[in-house]
């Protein structure tokens, strides 16, 4: 007499359940090593394509009404960046973090090592009203040398923005040095910032 044993159906119901897990755990697993790759998602460490590549050739006009000592504040023209080493802030009235920043550029601007050594600070006022924004630069203090507006953000896509604030050193050869993304604060704006712009100092010297 023959017997019929049962179908065994548990082991191909745990390969196919393994077959849709595989793509998930597959996909976790580069999401880690991507996030492990950009400083356990710091957004300070991701990375330019424009670092050591020219800074963008884009004219911007400057903030309507913003003047120093009686005589307009210059929007952005590429030719300043030659020959001197700049420091260049992408900013708005709206974004919070810029709030933040704001003394602590202003300190940047005024720190005499890096005037003496010929430092102009740039502002690319991003997506903002000019009445906000000069609101802004008179509660905190203007830090810039030159602000250029960019209502429509276009200027800001040629410089790889990912979103306010950012910060880049420009050297005096007109070439990215260095980018920061996310606002300056007590904890970068000496080891990191301050850093950054005098060793672009030293190299263009």
């Amino acid at each position: 007499m023959t017997t019929t044993s049962a179908p065994q159906t548990a082991p191909p119901a745990r390969r196919r359940s393994w077959l849709v897990a595989a793509p998930l755990v597959v996909f976790a697993a580069l999401a880690a090593i991507f996030w492990f790759r950009l400083g356990s998602g710091d957004p300070a460490r991701l990375p330019s394509a424009l670092i050591g590549r020219p800074a963008p050739q884009t004219a911007l006009a400057p903030l309507e009404g913003l003047a120093s000592g009686g005589a307009p504040i210059p929007g952005l023209d590429p030719a300043a960046f030659k020959g001197r080493v700049s420091l260049v802030n992408v900013w708005a009235s709206w974004c919070v973090p810029c709030h933040d920043e704001a003394p602590l550029l202003l300190a940047l601007g005024k720190d005499k090592t890096l005037q003496d050594k010929g430092l102009q600070v740039i502002g690319i006022n991003y997506k903002d009203a000019p009445d906000n924004a000069r609101r802004f630069l008179g509660r905190y203090g203007n830090p810039f040398d030159r602000v250029g507006v960019d209502p429509n953000g276009r200027a800001s896509i040629e410089w790889g923005v990912y979103g306010v604030p950012e910060t880049f050193v420009v050297g005096r050869d007109g070439r990215i040095a260095y980018k920061l993304v996310g606002p300056i604060t007590p904890d970068n704006i000496d080891s990191v910032l301050k850093a950054e712009i005098l060793k672009a100092m030293a190299a263009n010297s």
